[in-house]
């Protein structure tokens, strides 16, 4: 199994593609189709989005720690553009006028109308949050020596999701929800997220496990340039 940093940027990978179009996808169903609802289980208030979204942190920690930071980026920027991309043609196609025979306009911006505020809250905490974890993911796996999967799971999803949880939920809805409903969505949906992907911890570590079987990589960043804005390999 190769662990070198410098030996596999060329490598060609079974699986590194079909998780890239997962992830994307995983990504716009959270932030396009949960978002903005405030869903009720048990008298515990938490935002629709948590149905999707955790599930790419864990795609996050699974890249990372089998292909490295390096290729998760490019994953990460391409979940960024694809986000801005839908956010955008959603914004386009509520925009054009309706024809007169058409009578469904206020159901689709209902859905689908999402605000810049909640755009650019949802960019920028996404941004943010997936490089932190694949940042700590990365650097955890060079400090335990490869050792402790457990740790970098657990240990980047609480810096992420802490990170993602803070940065979205106020610069989305300060000001349009209580201020207590606010706190409330935000301190629910951060424990469950963290909860959730402790949960798949052993999921987690079979996928790994079989990734770096099958695509002969165990990658480590000794040498990785670790800015989220390059995308040299």
């Amino acid at each position: 199994m190769n662990t070198r940093a410098e030996s596999s940027h060329k490598k060609h990978f079974l699986y590194l593609d079909l998780i890239m179009v997962a992830f994307v996808v995983l990504l716009l169903c959270s932030n396009l189709i949960g978002a903005s609802k405030v869903c009720s289980l048990f008298g515990i208030n938490f935002g629709g989005t948590l149905i999707f979204f955790p599930i790419t942190y864990l795609f996050g920690d699974i890249l990372t720690e089998v292909y490295g930071y390096q290729r998760s980026r490019k994953v990460v920027w391409a979940g960024f553009i694809a986000l801005g991309f839908a956010s955008a043609f959603s914004w386009l196609i509520i925009l054009l006028p309706p024809a007169p025979t058409w009578d469904r306009q206020r159901e689709l911006t209902l859905i689908f109308g999402q605000t810049p505020r909640l755009v650019i809250a949802s960019l920028f905490a996404y941004f943010v949050g997936e490089f932190a974890n694949s940042f700590v993911m990365a650097k955890l796996k060079i400090f335990t020596d490869g050792k402790w999967l457990w740790t970098r799971i657990v240990g980047s999803t609480v810096i992420g999701e802490a990170i993602d949880s803070v940065l979205f939920y106020p610069v989305a809805f300060y000001g349009l929800w209580p201020d207590r409903l606010l706190i409330q969505v935000l301190t629910a949906s951060y424990l469950f997220k963290v909860t959730w992907e402790i949960a798949m911890t052993p999921l987690t570590y079979r996928v790994v496990h079989f990734l770096k079987k099958v695509e002969n990589e165990d990658y480590f960043d000794y040498k990785t340039n670790f800015s989220p804005f390059s995308l040299k390999s």
